[in-house]
């Protein structure tokens, strides 16, 4: 086992695909001689060569567009957003292009591309940098949506998602990269699409994925001290949804409570309200709770922007209540 900071899991295993697979290359703003804006690449263009880590312009409808043909042609693009927010500017190419070829192709074509970069509200970012992307591309048919959360997690789920032959966008949160965790040296992979108990428990099931796993281990340790017990689930595949795990600990516990920095309306919260109401309902004590962020632009306040997520000490606040109104 070797501590790893996030960043570098990261890049380990883009490292690692790129010498296992020629067809891997990595291309975006500043992602060859800089090192990517949060050095997820650094140096790897020593290594691969220029065109194996591709510096484009500020052009990102365009380069998207340039991956979206490489897939096509049997290559396996990763494209660095740095910033994700700033992806909405590929949304076209994302949604109409990345997202549906293999459909309306009739099969005839693959699309194995890795869209990934950081997002998520980070620390007095500003409304533009603080954007959580996830519940805008939820809708789109033909893509995989995974968000990492450790940096043990982080590394082998890109590794599959690189070897994936779907367009995968992969969200890592801005305020997790210095994390630290001990990986084994040993390759291995993660699958896409399953969840994580982090912690088993029988009072209420917590669903939570990015950055607010770790607000929810936070509020989980005072539970703990008050006599609760939580079960914890880190969803990681936003798109598909593992409703098997989920589903499971729902018939548990009874009760749901959905942590998220996703917006309130519309976000992976609502998704997964309407699906557990759907197929669940008879199993629920209570209704379905939410936890989400405020409906606005991000502040760059920082008093403000704390406001406008939830805070571990919220999370205790519903379990509280949650709890208390068993039958």
């Amino acid at each position: 086992m070797a501590e790893t900071l996030f960043f570098n899991a990261l890049r380990e295993a883009i490292d690692e695909e790129m010498a296992h697979d020629a067809t891997v290359f990595v291309l975006g703003e500043d992602v060859g001689h800089y090192g990517g804006s949060y050095k997820v690449t650094k140096d790897l263009y020593k290594k691969y060569g220029e065109l194996r880590l591709l510096d484009t312009p500020i052009a990102e409808n365009s380069f998207m567009g340039l991956a979206v043909g490489a897939a096509m042609t049997g290559l396996r693009p990763i494209v660095e957003g740095m910033n994700m927010g700033f992806l909405l500017l590929a949304f076209n190419q994302i949604s109409n292009n990345a997202g549906m070829l293999r459909y309306t192709s009739g099969g005839n074509f693959k699309i194995p591309m890795v869209i990934r970069g950081p997002g998520g509200v980070g620390k007095q970012l500003g409304a533009e940098h603080s954007q959580r992307l996830e519940a805008y591309f939820q809708a789109v048919p033909g893509l995989k949506i995974v968000a990492c959360s450790t940096a043990y997690n982080a590394k082998g789920l890109l590794k599959s998602a690189i070897r994936d032959d779907n367009p995968v966008l992969f969200f890592e949160h801005v305020l997790l990269y210095n994390l630290k965790e001990d990986l084994p040296e040993k390759e291995y992979l993660l699958p896409l699409d399953k969840a994580e108990v982090v912690r088993s428990g029988k009072d209420v099931t917590i669903l939570t994925y990015s950055r607010m796993r770790h607000h929810v281990t936070q509020a989980v340790k005072t539970l703990e001290k008050e006599g609760y017990d939580p079960e914890v689930i880190d969803l990681i595949s936003l798109k598909p949804l593992d409703f098997d795990t989920i589903g499971a600990s729902v018939r548990k516990t009874h009760r749901v409570i959905i942590v998220e920095e996703c917006m309130r309306t519309g976000g992976i919260g609502a998704e997964l309200t309407a699906s557990i109401n759907e197929r669940l309902f008879d199993e629920l004590d209570a209704p379905v709770l939410r936890l989400s962020s405020q409906d606005i632009p991000t502040p760059y306040n920082g008093t403000l922007e704390r406001l406008t997520i939830v805070q571990p000490e919220q999370i205790v606040e519903a379990v509280e209540k949650m709890v208390a109104l068993r039958v």
